[in-house]
């Protein structure tokens, strides 16, 4: 009787035993499980967060490209204001925010698109364009009157601020400031230079008894 007793004590204490492993177990996988779920959002999370970032990060480069781009053409603009033409800061500042603006668009508004193996595009043709709608522009400077054409220079510059804006947006900042300079140079600069020139030229003609006068753009 006492055997029977110590053998069901003892088979007692060993489901215990057994029970108490198999909670402990569980209770570990459970763990395990939880640590793997915990460790995975925290990747997602991260993983999330750097391309949030990524993106802010890439907008701020993308509003910078166009600062920079109405900046500039706004500079070749306030010298076309001074000289009192048809195109003047409004017109030049929009030209090189617009043909920054095409740019950007160009090149990065269809990323998810060209992910696709079997799509074929072609990202410049956007900002090919603005060439040729600049040309529309250009042509609405240019007025021919009384036999003289006035406003080429105008509308080269409104060509060239086009040029310049899309370097900027392409994110070439020191070649987009450097073809501003030039342009500066180029109109202010040689506009003096010519008129000293045709001023000496007037001096030595009416020197020799003919009189002629010019006037430049």
């Amino acid at each position: 009787m006492n055997t029977d007793i110590t053998s069901l004590s003892k088979n007692c204490l060993y489901s215990m035993m057994e029970v108490v492993c198999w909670r402990r177990n569980a209770l570990l996988w459970q763990l395990n499980l939880y640590r793997e779920r915990l460790q995975a959002s925290f990747f997602l999370c991260k993983f999330a967060t750097t391309i949030v970032k990524d993106r802010i990060m890439l907008t701020l480069e993308f509003i910078i490209r166009i600062f920079v781009a109405a900046l500039l053409g706004g500079f070749i603009g306030l010298e076309r204001e001074y000289r009192e033409k048809a195109a003047g800061l409004r017109t030049h500042f929009l030209v090189a925010l617009g043909s920054a603006l095409f740019m950007i668009v160009s090149a990065f508004g269809f990323e998810g698109v060209l992910k696709d193996p079997n799509m074929r595009l072609d990202v410049s043709r956007i900002a090919a364009q603005v060439v040729s709608g600049i040309g529309f522009i250009g042509a609405g400077t240019i007025i021919f009157q009384k036999n003289a054409v006035r406003g080429l220079t105008t509308a080269a510059g409104v060509w060239v601020t086009a040029a310049i804006g899309l370097a900027c947006g392409a994110g070439m900042y020191l070649l987009a400031i450097v073809s501003t300079i030039l342009v500066l140079v180029g109109m202010e600069a040689f506009n003096y230079v010519l008129r000293q020139f045709n001023r000496l030229h007037g001096v030595d003609e009416e020197k020799g008894g003919d009189t002629t006068s010019r006037s430049g753009e």
